[in-house]
């Protein structure tokens, strides 16, 4: 009986202490500085543990594809060398600045197995700048971004300029036609299709529809049928 007081209090004490922490404002957010040795590998250790976990029951296609990693190196250019670089090629300035910063993904196709790139790249990261893909590019368009990113530790700075030349831009432009939309899905079979509240839900919040407009908690769960309520923001009177 002891122990299990003395467990109690233990932990009250340990909430207490958190708390006053949190409340105190003196941990640093700034921008400028790493998060402490302690910070940061609990939040490494959480983020690897956790895209492991999610990403454990994804089937991998064929990947070794030259024309797959073509298509990628292309997208990859595009979509992700602006804060990841690319080899021989820095980030941009803007992608400097972010804590973390953008992992080199020169290492990535060592460090992790291709349904781990594929979830991230999809889901994106919370408390990073990784974004989530998952409404920008179909999977299809996405495993080819997975495809090159394995390529790449073999891949000289020489050699990647010259198969972007060799790929053209054709294929940028091929990204708009084949990736992003379905050119065999006409206009009635998308109206067609049944409505998914959840998913509109994430839409609604990944092209951050949620900074100007917000969704009625109540009138969401109980009329899952209904197209969701969003109301703006600007119509709020401000805080006195």
């Amino acid at each position: 009986m002891r122990i299990l007081v003395a467990l109690v209090i233990a932990a009250l004490l340990l909430l207490g202490g958190a708390s006053a922490f949190v409340y105190s404002g003196l941990y640093n957010l700034a921008a400028t500085d790493q998060h402490t040795a302690p910070v940061f590998w609990l939040l490494n250790t959480v983020m690897r543990r956790a895209v492991h976990h999610h990403a454990r029951d994804i089937a991998t296609p064929r990947l070794d594809d030259p024309a797959l990693i073509a298509r990628g190196r292309v997208l990859y250019r595009a979509e992700c060398a602006r804060c990841h670089g690319a080899p021989g090629v820095a980030p941009e300035a803007f992608a400097l600045g972010l804590r973390p910063p953008p992992a080199n993904l020169a290492n990535a196709a060592l460090e992790w197995q291709a349904p781990d790139l594929f979830w991230t790249i999809k889901k994106g990261l919370k408390l990073t700048g990784m974004p989530a893909w998952e409404f920008r590019l179909p999977d299809e368009a996405l495993w080819t971004i997975v495809a090159f990113v394995q390529r790449m530790p073999y891949e000289s700075p020489r050699a990647y300029e010259d198969a972007l030349r060799a790929s053209g831009q054709a294929q940028a432009a091929d990204r708009s036609a084949s990736f992003v939309r379905d050119p065999s899905a006409s206009s009635v079979e998308l109206r067609a299709r049944p409505g998914n509240a959840e998913r509109g839900r994430h839409v609604l919040q990944q092209y951050a529809c949620v900074t100007c407009h917000e969704i009625p908690v109540s009138s969401a769960p109980a009329f899952p049928s209904v197209p969701l309520l969003i109301t703006w923001r600007g119509a709020r009177s401000s805080p006195a």
